[in-house]
């Protein structure tokens, strides 16, 4: 999980962040043989994840894998909670019953327009959602009502689903779907008005660190519809890979698709011996579309300056040889940071960045702006003339500069800018060009950069990074750098918090996020985001903010059926 020395048992002959080689001595047949290592950096492994994962030998040219460590979270009991009179996440922003209810196996309409839903609920397990015998659907069309909007007015006759627009009827039927299962086929009698708090309602998967499969990316989205989420956040490139197939720097996904042995890159975070892959443009345009089904818009991620070493290595041109700086990510990787004084920089991003966003009908791309290491480009004879030339005095100054440039770029091209918090620093201002910025660290700098300004996402990583450990036991499994998080601290802040009324029209919306670094199958993911995720779909609409965290584990229950039906696997049961 983190650059390590070898306390004991080996020789440390080589180290790139996550990786490391240890010459042994001479084993001997059928004689155990014990290496320790300690983490550097402050790091203090929590639990079994931070174990050495995807290790083997290397011996006379022969690769001997070694037996895999137990990987992912030991599934616990879920705890007992209050269940709400109407069994939904996230929770709708009015409900008016007027007692008694009406047993439904599925609805009818002669309309096409459910077919969406009617396609989600077979392919999640969830269906048949339309049946010729079932209660009678009926549209209706409010123009008064906002566009993601829906009134659903359930009766023992039928139900009328009034919306204004193709994305409130879609979550008016997501309605009933989610019903039918949590009420076990008993719907309740009564009204219900439902409205979203925030615009984006978004989760974030790093398929850089780990690849996960086109088809695990589509049953993502199918859970994120059924939780009215609209934003898929593809964070598709980092230090460790880029894995969209993009026509206009070939080498650059050709030479980091795969890392482990005879690869540009070793394998990093547990890969093993071989590990990784690349979207193609028509894997990209099929999680577009199934996205685009969904009322789910893909929000694409390229990192810049800092996180690239896979792309510096691939492209030496885009740093500084000059630089005598010895910067080194908080993730162990030296030499991360593209260099805004070279001119290749500038031809790379500009081909690479134009193309992806190009590629996705969002008319948004996310640009990165993370964690840049302390000491970047102190070495830099070019940085230096080009603080000279710009009268920029910082390394934040840089990297506003950078930034600033490379989204007016885009936006002559009609594309508009998504980053990390850190883009708003520099004496300049930052970013500028009306870019989103998303706030992860914790809510400050998402306040701090809205009161300059910028439109906000939320993103805490104390409530909403469901890459954390659910809790502080060491067979637990995930991160803890920010928190543990158990599935009521994903409800315990508010979007706009105290004090910060006054910028609440700057956020815009709440989104969850999943980092890779510890995962090793795709599978992994499943419990550590189910049931944590019901309270990321909360946060982002509930208006009323109201659950609790009895109110939220009630609900986690009567979702189980809905994750059984999916053959998804929760953490909690």
């Amino acid at each position: 999980m983190a650059p390590a020395k070898v306390v004991r048992g080996g020789t440390l002959v080589q180290a790139v962040a996550s990786y490391h080689e240890v010459e042994l001595p001479d084993l001997v047949p059928g004689t155990g043989h014990e290496i320790v290592l300690q983490h550097l950096g402050g790091f203090r492994p929590a639990n079994r994840a931070w174990l050495p994962l995807g290790a083997y030998l290397r011996a006379e040219g022969e690769i001997i894998e070694l037996p895999a460590l137990p990987a992912g979270v030991t599934q616990g009991d879920l705890p007992p909670g209050e269940m709400p009179d109407l069994r939904i996440v996230p929770p709708v922003t009015r409900w008016s019953p007027v007692g008694g209810q009406v047993s439904v196996t599925g609805f009818v309409s002669d309309s096409d327009d459910f077919e969406p839903v009617v396609q989600l609920a077979e392919r999640t397990g969830l269906g048949p959602f339309l049946i010729p015998d079932g209660l009678p659907l009926i549209q209706e069309v409010d123009g008064q009502l906002a566009t993601e909007a829906y009134r659903l007015n359930i009766t023992e006759s039928g139900v009328s689903l009034a919306a204004s627009s193709e994305s409130g009827r879609f979550y008016g039927a997501i309605t009933l779907l989610t019903l039918l299962h949590t009420h076990e086929g008993q719907l309740p009698l009564g009204e219900i008005e439902d409205a979203p708090r925030f615009e984006w309602r978004g989760q974030h998967l790093d398929c850089a660190r780990h690849f996960f499969e086109p088809s695990t990316i589509k049953r993502l989205m199918d859970l994120m519809a059924l939780l009215k989420m609209n934003r898929f956040h593809w964070h598709f490139a980092d230090d460790e890979a880029f894995r969209v197939e993009v026509e206009s720097v070939p080498e650059l996904w050709q030479k980091t698709a795969f890392r482990g042995e005879g690869e540009l890159l070793p394998g990093l975070f547990g890969g093993g011996p071989r590990a990784g892959g690349t979207y193609s443009l028509d894997d990209v345009a099929e999680i577009i579309a199934h996205g685009q089904a969904l009322n789910i818009g893909t929000l694409p991620e390229i990192e810049v300056p800092a996180h690239s070493y896979g792309m510096a290595k691939v492209l030496p041109g885009l740093r500084d040889d000059a630089d005598t700086g010895a910067e080194t990510s908080v993730q162990g990787y030296p030499e991360n940071v593209l260099s805004p004084a070279s001119d290749q920089t500038w031809e790379v991003l500009g081909q690479l960045s134009a193309e992806v966003a190009g590629l996705f009908p969002l008319g948004l791309i996310h640009l990165g702006c993370d964690e840049l290491p302390d000491g970047a480009w102190d070495g830099s004879p070019a940085i230096d003339a080009l603080k000279k030339r710009e009268g920029l005095s910082s390394r934040d100054d840089v990297q506003g500069w950078t930034m600033a440039r490379l989204a007016g770029q885009l936006a002559e091209n009609g594309h508009s800018p998504v980053a990390w918090e850190e883009a708003a620093r520099g004496s300049n201002g930052g970013i500028g060009h009306g870019a989103i910025l998303q706030s992860w660290s914790g809510q400050g700098p998402g306040i701090d950069a809205a009161r300059a300004g910028y439109d906000i996402i939320m993103s805490p990583a104390q409530h909403v990074y469901l890459d954390m450990a659910h809790s502080a036991e060491t067979d637990d499994w995930g991160a803890s750098w920010a928190a543990f998080i158990p599935l009521e601290e994903t409800i315990n802040w508010s979007p706009v918090p105290s004090g910060a009324e006054d910028i609440a029209d700057r956020i815009i919306g709440v989104e969850g996020c999943f980092w890779a670094e510890f995962t090793t199958s795709d599978q992994q993911i499943e419990p550590m985001l189910a049931p944590r995720i019901l309270g990321v779909a909360s946060k982002a609409w509930d208006i009323r903010d109201s659950l609790t965290g009895e109110s939220l584990r009630g609900l986690a229950r009567a979702y189980l059926p809905i994750f059984d039906s999916m053959n998804w696997v929760t953490a909690l049961r």
